[in-house]
């Protein structure tokens, strides 16, 4: 792509070498991952044959759908550079980021065919709204939008600090020989700092995004806020199990599965703010009042 010295640095990092002992565990969730892979894919591609409908109606959906079918199968390519590198720092970090960025498309996909589905539901049945009942209903602002962008985002910065995070504990306990877990944590320097502080300002800027959708009124919006505020309560959680209790094992998939969920609800709070904001303006409560009155 471009980047000969990059790629010229992976190929000849000496980690890529190293013949470690077998192990039937790791094995097992090595091959247990490809095979969800290859399940991935093949959902991806039958996404992109559904999806082939919408090529005269609506092409974003189809061409969503098969870029995420694209970039899966790069995923794949860089999976086998995760391996073949054993678990080189970068690869790792990228390789999630992929992953993210797979999740936003194919979510992205199914809210744009969601929302045809959903307008042509209403036209069919001469769906005609309620102006009163939709009186208290306050159309999502621009600030909104750019404040659930910024959570977003620091929720993409925080993962990857958390992948990195992951990768320095791999390189301290093989400086220890894996052994002596309860000082691990004490080893991994700025990069840990920096993932627990960032993680008070995912939660307090979440907490002030939660509170704004919740004054607009629409219950679609709580769902996904109570939704956010849960998750990061229960990815704290994990946080300060792993922290305090030397990293067990069992709790480093559930910190990054929830972390990647978390993601996925933030994403989705954005595609509602950003549909709520092409709605046209409802009537304010004044006019409401006089028109139930009326």
């Amino acid at each position: 792509m471009g980047f000969a010295q990059v790629a010229g640095s992976i190929f000849a990092h000496p980690t890529q070498y190293i013949e470690t002992d077998f192990n039937p565990v790791k094995t097992w969730i090595e091959y247990v991952n490809r095979l969800l892979g290859a399940l991935i894919g093949v959902f991806v591609f039958l996404t992109v044959v559904f999806a082939l409908p919408y090529w005269r109606r609506e092409r974003t959906i189809f061409w969503l759908a098969f870029t995420s079918f694209l970039l899966t199968g790069v995923q794949g390519y860089l999976g086998s550079l995760v391996v073949s590198t054993n678990l080189l720092p970068v690869m790792v970090t990228v390789h999630m980021a992929l992953a993210l960025v797979i999740v936003a498309l194919l979510l992205y996909a199914v809210d744009r065919a969601q929302s045809r589905i959903e307008t042509r539901a209403k036209l069919s049945s001469n769906h005609v709204e309620d102006n009163s009942a939709q009186s208290y209903l306050k159309k999502p602002s621009v600030g909104l939008q750019r404040s659930i962008w910024a959570a977003l985002l620091l929720t993409f910065w925080q993962i990857m600090l958390g992948t990195q995070v992951r990768e320095q504990v791999d390189i301290v306990s093989a400086a220890a020989g894996y052994l002596g877990r309860e000082g691990w944590v004490e080893k991994l320097g700025s990069v840990f700092s920096t993932h627990r502080t960032v993680s008070a300002l995912v939660l307090l800027l979440n907490v002030y995004v939660g509170y704004e959708l919740w004054q607009l009124g629409q219950l679609r919006l709580r769902q996904l806020v109570m939704a956010t505020l849960g998750i990061i309560g229960l990815e704290i959680l994990a946080g300060i199990v792993l922290a305090s209790y030397a990293l067990p094992a069992s709790v480093q998939p559930v910190h990054l599965t929830l972390a990647t969920v978390l993601f996925g609800v933030q994403f989705l709070t954005l595609l509602a703010v950003a549909r709520g904001r092409k709605t046209q303006q409802t009537v304010a409560p004044s006019d409401a009042s006089r028109h139930v009155v009326a």
